[in-house]
């Protein structure tokens, strides 16, 4: 018979506030902070520091490849799309906790993606160095933009939508139209790397950011204007305006200047906040510069000082000269006075007048990425989210003269890797270790319930039977410290070793339990009770009663269930087994070729499992310590190993991130486990079996439960042998070693989609559709055929078509494929086939709902079949009534959607007529109030002349100002 086994699956991950990948992100709302959380995203919220929701993909292995590596916010929607290391894009309702979409198109992580104004279009750029446009709402790929010889950094849309704006590692910023959807511009003048671009909400000026030591500002053309205006400045002759339009009719970015920075890192993220007035400079360090933006006003009121202290010290420097010729001296001051008065009057604004650094915000850790909250504060200029990379989120205000930290998110995650893990006996209290702090978790919430402050924690342990009132820390400085779980204190540290504790055993008869050191000392402690003058509470305390010596460095220590046997594991590669009574030797395990990191022996006390850096698992036999298989377990060292109690079933980790699950009795491999993104260091596992947890060094903590689900090892093994097949199957997708062709200067379009597993199993589903309806249409013809003669045979429909007729079960087979992938799984199509589909298409339109999908089918299988179907004569009849019937149904429902809205148009006017104001004039009211809210808070104020002709402006036309906005 054939043994089965239980499956152990996924079930929690925690302790991760934001990882390092990605960065962070405010919902449209300002309420909610959106943080990278390896593959999933958590969603905080903000005022109260807890995390509401976690947007996790629904996947059957979670690991590297789903790793968020960019995340944007809808700004008209509650929509936000996350990028994944794997090249996919997730659209996620936030208010519902969703995944709408999933997006196949790039063959690298996504490094960067955008949204435009309204909300409709989204950008994305990958390491793939191509740019691909998605239409949001029809959940479909538009199209690939080539160009960039290096990964795409940053995206930015310009006028409404129709330019887009792209950086790249290549040093060269282009500007694309998406109309045309060509390449209308290249950008150069950087040294290095450009790692981040934006622009302010009006687009007077682009800014873009590289490791050169100054951020470079463009300004942006308005080519539609008609007059060829430059929407930053004003004072430009008009005759020179339409020359340089007309030599420079691609040129959308002009250059303007240059703003030095004050530190020498890398930019690594530029973002304007929403009213523009602020621009933060992060850099790839601990530093976040913070830049003014002044208006067009203030300007020209610091273009005129500059000016003026200019023509100051000039009055000075000639004052001091003195020049024997009085005649030319007087010409000369002539010639400068009307220099200089007409460039008073009229002073050219430059870049050091726009922008003006405000202050520097620095953070104790090296920042990773940066956010602005939409919500403008009352008493301050804005809000600014830091992301660190010690797993914390830091939550800054920032005002006129200085900045201050309002909020820290920490508590939920360790500072720095997971070192080691320990389950309470009962199973209801999890112990983790790190370099600073010790954590105490809910195993079954993933709640942090604790948090103490500590050394440097290798190893640790509860003391059993004290109702999880004490826990043991082993650290890296030799001591020992001892926890008092319930009132989160460490009520004692002993001097231990003089070297770091890498090991620590209980005693089975729970009255004391062993250390192991790098002091190549392993020493014995009991449990001792101590009662404080004056109180009858005792504390816990412990005492050395034994110590043994060895030759060389302890690395790990395990006791025998029966207390027989103590085994010790060396740096010499060697694991000594001692009697624990007498202390006395008893074997020696050779046979590792690098030290033994792990062992644990199983609860029966017949066989010891030790794991090693040389990527082996060693099972022996304790009785006789032979070696009774070496398997090759891990790609990397394996860190950590552990029986299952009361079987011989052993779990190991290692730095190739993997869980693995072994028969010893067998020596298979029965399970592979994946989903850390970094080197697992540590495993506990509960008393019963019925869930592990692995700490990482990518700060999470993940549970994993038994299920009730059955598996063979026969299957599984079919299994790991078909993910290998699919692994070379995307290999050859991706064609690494084909010759890439060499791509023009401007750039070149291609399709959005990608080939995968998914568009290749979609395209048989909709072959074997195909040969099932043609099937049935044969037999529904006979039984017509044989009904004509009088045979009244009842006709049995066939029970795969679901109860549908033909046309309407391929019409299913199309519509279950996802829009992303209606391209590529068409295709893969063959002709025969296409031939077959186009036949349908007809009959389909009389479905007002699939028109759009059916124009899409049709389009896709004529350019793909063009010189075959023009070639064909059999296929003349049906294009000629597609032609017609295509068109004519397209028509009604562009007449439709016209005739919608009109309708609305119509009801905006009836309710603008209602209200007191019109819609437009109630929206600019509203933004005139944000921004002198915002003047008021920098402590700018109007001047008396600046009031009196905005004031003249708002009365308009009409003779009358608004009063009423709603």
């Amino acid at each position: 018979m054939v043994k089965s086994y239980l499956r152990y699956e996924p079930a929690a991950t925690f302790g991760v506030i934001a990882s390092l990948e990605s960065n962070i992100c405010y919902d449209s709302s300002g309420k909610f902070l959106l943080s990278p959380a390896l593959e999933k995203v958590g969603v905080w919220q903000v005022r109260q520091g807890v995390c509401s929701k976690t947007l996790s993909p629904s996947a059957s292995s979670p690991g590297p490849s789903l790793a968020v590596t960019s995340i944007v916010a809808s700004p008209a929607s509650a929509l936000v799309a996350v990028g994944h290391a794997d090249g996919s894009i997730r659209i996620w309702d936030l208010s519902k906790g969703t995944c709408e979409t999933t997006l196949n198109g790039h063959k690298g992580a996504v490094t960067a993606l955008r949204y435009n104004k309204i909300g409709s279009m989204l950008a994305s750029g990958g390491k793939d160095n191509d740019i691909i446009l998605w239409d949001v709402v029809g959940e479909t790929g538009l199209y690939r933009l080539r160009g960039h010889r290096d990964q795409v950094t940053d995206l930015l849309f310009l006028d409404s939508g129709k330019k887009l704006v792209s950086s790249s590692k290549d040093k060269f910023v282009r500007v694309w139209d998406t109309e045309t959807q060509y390449c209308m511009q290249i950008v150069s003048g950087h040294h290095s790397e450009i790692w981040s671009i934006d622009s302010d909400p009006e687009e007077r000026y682009v800014v873009t950011g590289s490791a050169d030591l100054e951020l470079r500002f463009y300004t942006v053309t308005k080519h539609d204007l008609g007059d060829g205006e430059i929407g930053s400045s004003d004072h430009k002759d008009s005759v020179d305006n339409d020359l340089s339009s007309a030599r420079n009719k691609w040129e959308v970015l002009k250059y303007f200047g240059e703003i030095p920075r004050q530190t020498k890192d890398r930019v690594a993220n530029l973002r304007f906040n929403k009213l523009g007035n602020l621009l933060a400079c992060q850099v790839a360090g601990k530093t976040v510069e913070i830049f003014r933006m002044l208006d067009e006003a203030e300007s020209k009121r610091k273009a005129k000082r500059r000016v003026h202290r200019k023509k100051e010290k000039k009055d000075k420097k000639e004052k001091k000269e003195k020049d024997p010729s009085k005649n030319v001296a007087e010409g000369t001051d002539i010639g400068d006075g009307k220099h200089t008065s007409l460039e008073e009057s009229s002073p050219t604004i430059v870049v050091s007048d726009v922008c003006k650094l405000l202050q520097i915000v620095r953070s104790g850790k090296k920042i990773c990425s940066t956010s602005f909250c939409p919500i403008n504060p009352k008493n301050s200029l804005a809000t600014l989210a830091l992301s660190l990379n010690n797993n914390s989120v830091e939550i800054y205000s920032i005002g006129s003269d200085s900045s201050a930290q309002t909020l820290a998110i920490e508590l939920q995650g360790h500072r720095s890797d997971v070192r080691s893990l320990s389950l309470s006996p009962d199973n209801s209290l999890l112990l983790s270790t790190s370099h600073n702090a010790v954590k105490i978790w809910n195993p079954s919430t993933c709640n942090c319930l604790r948090t103490i402050d500590s050394g440097y924690g290798l190893c640790s342990m509860f003391v059993s039977g004290d109702q999880n009132k004490y826990a043991l820390v082993g650290t890296k400085g030799g001591k020992i410290e001892i926890i008092d779980v319930p009132s989160a204190t460490c009520v004692e540290v002993v001097e231990a070793h003089g070297g770091s504790i890498h090991s620590m055993a209980s005693m089975p008869d729970k009255t004391g339990f062993v250390t192991g050191s790098a002091d190549h000392e392993v020493k014995f402690w009991e449990y001792r009770r101590l009662k404080k003058s004056g109180h009858d509470l005792e504390r816990l305390t412990v005492s050395n009663v034994r110590t043994m010596k060895m030759n060389d460095d302890v690395l790990k220590i395990a006791l025998s269930p029966d207390a027989k046997y103590i085994a010790v594991a060396l740096l010499d590669c060697t694991v000594k087994v001692f009697f624990a009574d007498t202390l006395k030797f008893f074997l020696t395990l050779y046979g590792h070729k690098l030290p033994v990191l792990c062992m644990d022996i199983s609860s029966d006390g017949d066989l010891i499992v030790t794991g090693s850096a040389d990527k082996n698992l060693k099972i022996w036999g304790l009785d006789f310590g032979d070696c009774r298989k070496s398997i090759f377990a891990h790609a990397d060292s394996v860190m950590d190993v552990k029986f299952v109690p009361n079987t011989h079933y052993v779990f190991s980790v290692g730095k190739d991130r993997l869980l693995k699950y072994w028969d010893a009795d067998k020596f298979e491999l029965l399970l592979t486990v994946e989903g850390h993104h970094a080197e697992i260091w540590c495993l506990a596992l509960s008393s019963r079996g019925d869930f592990i947890v692995t700490g990482s060094h990518d700060r999470s903590i993940r549970r994993w439960d038994r299920t009730d689900e059955p598996f063979f090892i026969e299957e599984e093994k079919e299994k790991r042998l078909e993910e290998m097949f699919e692994a070379d199957l995307d290999g050859a997708f991706e064609n690494r070693h084909a010759p890439k062709d060499e791509l023009p200067e401007e750039g070149a379009v291609a399709s959005a989609g990608k080939k995968t597993q998914e568009t290749l199993t979609a395209t048989d589903l909709i072959i074997e559709a195909l040969d099932l309806a043609e099937a049935e249409t044969k037999r529904i013809a006979e039984y017509e055929e044989e009904k004509t003669r009088g045979a009244m045979a009842r006709f049995q429909p066939n029970i795969l078509m679901l109860g549908l007729s033909p046309s309407d079960y391929v019409l299913r087979s199309i519509s279950n494929v996802r829009p992303n992938d209606l391209e590529q799984t068409l295709l893969a199509i063959p002709f025969s086939d296409a031939l077959k589909l186009l036949s349908y298409l007809k009959n389909w339109t009389s479905n007002s709902e699939k028109v759009e999908l059916i124009c899409r089918v049709a389009v896709v299988l004529l350019q793909t079949h063009y010189h075959q179907l023009i070639s064909t004569p059999s296929a003349r009849p049906v294009l000629t009534v597609l032609k017609d019937v295509l068109h004519s149904r397209v028509k009604d429902c562009k007449d439709t959607l016209g005739f919608n809205l009109a309708a609305m148009d119509h009801l905006k006017q009836l309710m603008a007529m209602k209200s007191d104001a019109p819609f437009r004039d109630a929206k600019s009211k509203l933004l005139e109030i944000r921004s002198r809210l915002a003047k008021r808070n920098t402590g700018k104020t109007d001047t008396r002349e600046e009031r009196k002709r905005k004031k003249k402006q708002k009365q308009g036309s009409d003779g009358h100002a608004w009063t009423v906005v709603r």
